[in-house]
């Protein structure tokens, strides 16, 4: 049934969720659509009422698989690593493939940097030539007076590592911005980040009303916006994982281990010169990714972003992992941008998340760094293994069968019939449905 348009509605978030369900359903709805939206509420009020707090307009939860892949050995350490994604063979993968390379060495992760960026955009009257003369005594005058701001993250080894003063005449002859380096330790630090800058906005407008080094000519400047950049290349990881090509070989599949890593370096350099390939290797890798960064309750929107750019930095998309065959060799990496923390926002809040960080041992935010990029890659090796031996459908058609039979509403009789039927064959929507008899 197609429902009248309605009229604006005003104070939406003032009503109860009782209130916001009922409204949805009576405008856009089925009244049946209730029961639906009730049936996800926790029955634990007190955990519900956390929930209800991380969003707003909130009628209900949206659950999905929260799962663990194990046998991760990374650095040394053994790990169950945590994984929320609803998209099939995503955790078998990653765990088939820490299996995998839990005896040939195991994983291998470094931060490179954790630095992270934040920016204070304005208009200024000024010529760009005079910015060198007049960056130490704004530098001076910003930190002190936020001072107050930064010495919690100081004294935990972070806080502000560095100013600088750009012009951009290609947005506008008196466009600059300050660039603004931070360590936020093991914080993902967004809240702390934009705090600070605009506190150094605010500070940047006082120093040009009343520095005495400054011409009348120069104190004409507006801040147009303060705000982090999710844009992290200074804060990297590289993962990698490296044996013998005569320790890889893959018996199930009978395929001689020289010429596996032959075709999986030749279809990783696929990835790294076409961007049509590049993109869904990446994708790849950031299903393994995104479900670790969604399990410790870290944003995985930025990570994304960050990402991608970073795969674009020469100007063309490339792939994010490389593999190199050397002296019999095999060595496949993955450097990845990734903000992450384990302290502050959701990772306390979260019960799931905080359960997470538990699981892996409570690990400081560059040991999550590596966990993280980790799991990316073995994602990546598993995808790429799949694609250059048996094909990616076979697995991954294999793990969505209990998908599909859940839509056909299949009993326990039928899914083990439908099982047996397709073992070793290749199952698609139509077959199941022809064998079912729907």
């Amino acid at each position: 049934m197609i429902k009248p348009q309605q009229q604006q509605i005003n104070g939406f978030s003032k009503l109860d969720k009782a209130q916001r369900r009922a409204w949805l359903t009576e405008q856009f709805l089925d009244p049946s659509a209730r029961l639906i939206l009730k049936q996800f509420d926790l029955p634990d009020d007190s955990i519900q009422q956390v929930f209800d707090g991380f969003s707003e307009n909130t009628i209900t939860n949206f659950p999905l698989p929260y799962g663990v892949a194990p046998n991760f050995v990374i650095n040394g350490k053994t790990y169950a690593v945590p994984m929320v994604t609803e998209e099939s063979s995503v955790v078998a993968a990653a765990s088939a493939a820490a299996k995998y390379w839990m005896t040939r060495g195991g994983f291998h992760a470094e931060v490179i940097a954790a630095e992270k960026l934040g920016q204070v955009h304005f208009r200024w009257s000024g010529r760009p030539a005079r910015r060198a003369a007049l960056l130490d005594e704004l530098c001076t005058r910003v930190r002190a007076q936020t001072k107050d701001l930064t010495q919690r993250m100081e004294a935990r080894g972070g806080g502000v590592r560095g100013v600088t003063w750009k012009h951009l005449p290609e947005v506008a002859d008196d466009c600059y911005q300050l660039l603004i380096k931070f360590g936020t330790a093991d914080s993902m630090g967004a809240n702390f980040i934009n705090t600070v800058l605009e506190a150094y906005g605010a500070e940047l407008q006082t120093w040009a009303a009343e520095s005495g080094s400054l011409t009348e000519e120069e104190r004409d400047l507006e801040v147009i916006m303060a705000i982090l950049s999710n844009h992290t290349p200074n804060c990297v990881v590289r993962a990698w994982v490296s044996c013998p090509i005569s320790e890889m070989a893959l018996p199930k599949n009978g395929v001689d281990p020289h010429e596996f890593a032959r075709r999986f370096r030749y279809a990783v350099e696929i990835a790294r010169q076409d961007t049509y390939r590049a993109v869904t290797h990446n994708k790849g890798i950031m299903n393994g990714v995104d479900a670790v960064v969604i399990a410790t309750g870290n944003d995985f929107r930025a990570v994304e972003a960050a990402a991608h750019a970073f795969a674009a930095q020469d100007g063309t998309y490339r792939s994010l992992s490389r593999c190199r065959v050397e002296h019999d060799r095999f060595t496949f990496e993955l450097t990845l941008p990734l903000a992450l923390g384990t302290v502050g926002g959701l990772t306390k809040l979260h019960p799931l998340a905080k359960l997470s960080l538990d699981a892996l041992g409570q690990p400081s935010a560059e040991e999550l760094m590596g966990v993280v990029a980790a799991a990316g890659l073995a994602q990546n090796f598993a995808a790429v293994r799949s694609l250059v031996t048996t094909g990616i459908q076979q697995g991954h058609m294999r793990m969505h069968l209990q998908n599909i039979l859940t839509s056909f509403h299949a009993s326990e009789e039928e899914r083990g019939a439908t099982a047996a039927h397709f073992a070793g064959k290749t199952i698609s929507y139509a077959g199941v449905r022809g064998f079912l008899g729907r």
